[in-house]
């Protein structure tokens, strides 16, 4: 079986295949991501189609210095009122963000793409819909504060696992997805390949 690799930076996504029994390797996939999704945009592609994309190419850099591995990737966007919100840029960039979102509903597409050889041979999006809380100006400036150091990187500007669950109302979809690996899926694949034992 050849050797499962993980495209991406992110130690959630890594503590998540950890947690459930996987061996892997970890290859950060460097890609100029803001010029990619400039570049999509421009285009008019969808948010869904943009995670799923971006998971194909972090992939793809990885699996062509390691043609033997089997390669996943990753990525995930957030859509609110049909266009895709960045990661945040400053403390007061997560506050207006959050702040936008208060009372709404969005959407996180979590994309997965696994390549063998080379190809895909399998791809998932996964799609969670999200309504936020009424939230006051005083207390996202209080919970950004609190939490910048690991929310700035997220996008969104919260982490579900941590306080960001105070945010949200309702959660509608798979709460792997929501911190950026449709887990399930992706493990029902690996085993109708063989590669993890049920």
């Amino acid at each position: 079986m050849p050797n499962l690799v993980l495209a991406s930076a992110s130690e959630i996504r890594a503590q998540l295949l950890r947690n459930a029994g996987l061996g892997f390797e970890t290859a950060r996939a460097r890609i100029d991501e803001d010029s990619l999704r400039r570049a999509m945009e421009a285009e008019g592609v969808s948010p869904r189609d943009m995670a799923d994309h971006l998971a194909e190419s972090k992939a793809f850099k990885i699996a062509t210095r390691q043609p033997d591995a089997l390669v996943l990737g990753c990525d995930q966007i957030l859509e609110f009122e049909n266009h895709a919100l960045a990661k945040p840029n400053s403390e007061d960039d997560a506050v207006q963000q959050i702040l936008s979102m208060s009372g709404q509903t969005h959407f996180l597409h979590s994309a997965a793409i696994l390549i063998e050889a080379e190809q895909v041979i399998w791809r998932h999006v996964a799609t969670v819909r999200l309504t936020m809380r009424s939230l006051s100006k005083a207390y996202v400036e209080d919970y950004v504060a609190r939490n910048w150091s690991e929310i700035r990187h997220c996008v969104g500007a919260y982490q579900l696992e941590a306080e960001g669950s105070r945010l949200f109302t309702r959660i509608e979809g798979d709460y792997f997805s929501v911190l950026g690996l449709p887990l399930l899926p992706l493990l029902d694949h690996l085993a109708l390949r063989g590669v993890i034992e049920t």
